[in-house]
């Protein structure tokens, strides 16, 4: 993927680019928490049984901490810190750093995450290479310090969490870790820098579907994750605008009435008013809107972001089949407290 339209970002430390062709690419984006990014950044470089190299976008780290994070790869042949000319959020990051790279995967590792094993990067390239028609590996998050379920990271229906060491198709993707093809990345558009934070696995995961792709959870390729609270966007700051207003974005720009969404959005204040955060919920309603106006699909493109039959059949069984009906939905979804803001 070309660097097109983004700003060259600065080198600051490490390689310019591998130094030959590789299998895998390694993205973690970087905002402070140093201590912790440099864990990530050596448990990438350690990663075995391929070739790969790791890239990492600095997204506004204090001058202390990016220099910490230069020093952690100076000189290393397998690793490059670049500096973003601004913080573009989890998605507009995401699209920049994948950009550096030419490996045939990417895998994106939060910067509060380290790989469960040494092969954990190896065994997700053969998942792929094995099912061409699978675009993305969702890996097991596990909580790093105990290896228990980290359940702030569940993305999926809660029926599926006894399952959590299986295998299965699914939705969505959850970000602390995960695998891309690059090609399915390049030719459904990456991430959506429009939505900035929260549902853009989501939103990518659409795509890749109408597009006649798959999703797939492995229980057996997991990170460990920190689940630290620094620089993390709490429910009471402005997570829970994100999450409603992207969601909602999201029902839009695939062709939903902006009165089919009302139910979602009266459930979200519901949701927010038991949570202590209606306000955010409110406010996010109108942005959506707007959102959706400045980044609407451009005249000629609308038909890719309609569902196909056969996506929208991918969708039922694998997500909405594992709900349960209206009152368990409300139950588990609604009226469910938001997880901790320490884990979120």
């Amino acid at each position: 993927m070309s660097l097109g339209p983004y700003p060259a970002p600065e080198h600051v430390a490490g390689a310019r680019g591998p130094a030959g062709e590789v299998d895998a690419d390694v993205i973690i984006l970087a905002m402070d928490r140093a201590e912790e990014t440099v864990a990530a950044i050596a448990s990438a470089r350690a990663q075995a049984g391929l070739s790969k190299h790791v890239w990492i976008a600095d997204q506004g780290s204090r001058p202390e901490n990016l220099a910490r994070l230069a020093a952690a790869v100076e000189g290393a042949p397998d690793a490059t810190l670049v500096r973003l000319d601004r913080n573009w959020g989890v998605a507009g990051g995401r699209n920049r750093a994948t950009a550096l790279g030419r490996g045939r995967m990417v895998f994106a590792l939060d910067n509060d995450a380290e790989f469960a094993d040494a092969d954990t990067l190896a065994r997700a390239l053969r998942a792929l290479d094995a099912e061409p028609d699978i675009a993305t590996i969702a890996c097991r998050i596990l909580v790093f310090d105990t290896g228990a379920e980290d359940l702030s990271s569940w993305g999926y229906p809660a029926g599926l969490l006894p399952r959590a060491a299986e295998s299965f198709d699914v939705a969505t993707f959850v970000g602390a870790g995960h695998a891309i093809r690059r090609r399915d990345f390049e030719r459904t558009g990456g991430y959506d820098d429009a939505l900035f934070f929260c549902w853009e696995e989501f939103d990518f995961a659409l795509r890749a579907i109408n597009a006649g792709q798959r999703i797939r959870y492995r229980g057996d390729i997991a990170v460990r994750h920190k689940v630290s609270g620094e620089h993390r966007f709490a429910w009471s700051g402005t997570r829970w605008f994100h999450f409603v207003r992207n969601r909602l974005y999201i029902g839009l720009k695939y062709g939903l009435a902006p009165a089919s969404l009302l139910p979602r959005f009266l459930a979200y204040q519901v949701k927010g008013a038991r949570n202590g955060v209606l306000a955010q919920g409110l406010k996010a309603g109108p942005a959506a809107l707007g959102l959706w106006r400045r980044f609407r699909p451009a005249p000629g493109m609308e038909a890719l972001y309609r569902l196909t039959p056969a996506a929208r059949d991918y969708l039922a069984r694998n997500d909405a089949a594992h709900r349960g009906g209206l009152g368990r939905r409300v139950r588990a979804e609604v009226l469910a407290a938001l997880p901790s803001a320490k884990a979120s």
